[in-house]
């Protein structure tokens, strides 16, 4: 038990053995955080984590989240409330502009989450996510690039930050006062500081204060202001805070001999050869609303509904009991607010009474089987970049129904999932 000030806290030990060597944890329940439907009880480990073998040279171990709709499906009211819990951290009267920024890919549908919840108390906050899939240039300069950064450890390091075509928009971007940054993890901090010093290079020169806002955050041994290395030394003249619903720290053993892996080739930030289609902003340019394109994807799946129905001789609006929604790699934020969308309507005519609705996405991320990791399917990714894409603890069998998002063409898909009866996708046209 640690002693801090009149307050004690209770440290938690955990030591985690993966096939390349151990991972051994402290960690500290926040206390201050009661969730919702759990009889009011904090955010345990358990509730949180799972953990898994990255395919990565760089970091050998994943930490899997419960609570994201990424690795492990999940109810879209388990990813709301995380969410909102995490948001609700977030201190009052704030310096603005305020600028909400998530981290690709992992996190950009937590950031939407987080905004949202945060346009309650800050209407005007700007929402803004990094991407790894370049923007063409339409050949009007709406699609300018702001800035990149480096997320050091990464199986994809590069991110992409775009700018807005719209000059009221810009002018509030660079005029940030608060950086909310936004991601499902902290490990070191040192993507937030990549981070934070790529966005004052390229502008966003008022800074004051900066709030790493993280699911977990396992960067606890970096939190002493008199460390050299810690995070708040190396943001010069910027207030620091961290915001969590747990947080610890990590210490990594390599086992004796490991075997050596290769890591797929997907470190790019190319355009693809296959086009985006037209889903609204949901972040990857500036917006103060990311809802912008769901009611048009919405109606895109109520019809891809009708027309798979009715190939199954079915009742046109017909949907089963168990249905997965999975999103596509960056492309998760519209993909949850429609299984939300089912889950909140599981009780009209017709959706039979009390389905199960659960959530997740394809990704670029290699994994290692083991763990939290239970099953994988590999696939060519539907962008046109020519990369083996996953998803995970998914098996196609265990559902009545997958619905599967993209924001390219169904022609894009791959054939394994072509191939599958039960599996609609829905796509921008």
């Amino acid at each position: 038990m640690i002693e801090n000030g009149a307050k004690s806290i209770d440290v938690h030990k955990r030591n985690i053995v993966l096939p390349r060597g151990e991972l051994a944890l402290s960690y500290q329940i926040n206390a201050a955080i009661k969730r919702a439907g759990a009889g009011e009880q904090p955010y345990q480990l358990e509730d949180l984590l799972d953990f898994a073998q990255r395919i990565n040279p760089k970091r050998a171990f994943l930490f899997v989240s419960k609570v994201l709709g990424r690795h492990i499906p999940v109810a879209p009211s388990v990813m709301r409330t995380s969410s909102t819990d995490l948001a609700n951290l977030v201190p009052d009267e704030l310096a603005e502009p305020i600028l909400v920024i998530g981290m690709a890919e992992t996190a950009v549908g937590l950031s939407a989450g987080v905004h949202q919840a945060l346009q309650t108390r800050y209407p005007n906050a700007l929402l803004l996510n990094s991407t790894r899939h370049a923007q063409h240039d339409d050949g009007n300069n709406d699609n300018i690039l702001l800035t990149t950064f480096s997320e050091d450890h990464s199986h994809a390091s590069q991110h992409l930050i775009y700018q807005s075509a719209d000059k009221v928009t810009q002018a509030q971007l660079l005029a940030t006062k608060t950086l909310i940054m936004v991601d499902d993890e902290a490990s070191t901090g040192n993507t937030c500081v990549n981070v934070v010093s790529a966005l004052r290079a390229a502008g966003l020169t008022q800074l004051q204060q900066v709030h790493l806002t993280t699911l977990v955050d396992w960067s606890l041994n970096q939190q002493q202001a008199d460390t050299d290395d810690s995070i708040a030394s190396r943001l010069a003249n910027i207030d620091f805070y961290r915001h969590h619903l747990l947080s610890g720290a990590w210490q990594w053993t390599d086992a004796p001999n490991p075997e050596p892996i290769t890591m797929p080739s997907v470190d790019t930030t190319e355009a693809g050869s296959n086009a985006l289609g037209d889903t609204g902003n949901w972040g990857r340019f500036p917006t103060l609303t990311s809802t912008d394109g769901f009611d048009s994807y919405l109606a895109n799946f109520q019809q891809a509904v009708r027309v798979f129905n009715q190939q199954r001789q079915l009742d046109d609006a017909y949907l089963p009991t168990r249905i997965l929604v999975l999103g596509s790699n960056e492309f998760v934020w519209l993909p949850f607010l429609l299984a939300e969308w089912l889950e909140k309507n599981s009780n009209i005519d017709n959706v039979i009474n009390h389905p199960e609705i659960k959530f997740s996405a394809l990704t670029r991320s290699p994994i290692a089987l083991g763990g939290g990791i239970s099953t994988r399917l590999s696939f060519t990714d539907n962008y046109g970049l020519g990369m083996t894409n996953f998803v995970y603890n998914v098996n196609p069998a265990d559902w009545d129904l997958i619905v599967l998002c993209v924001e390219t063409s169904s022609e894009s898909v791959d054939s394994l999932w072509h191939g599958l009866d039960n599996v609609l996708i829905v796509s921008p046209s």
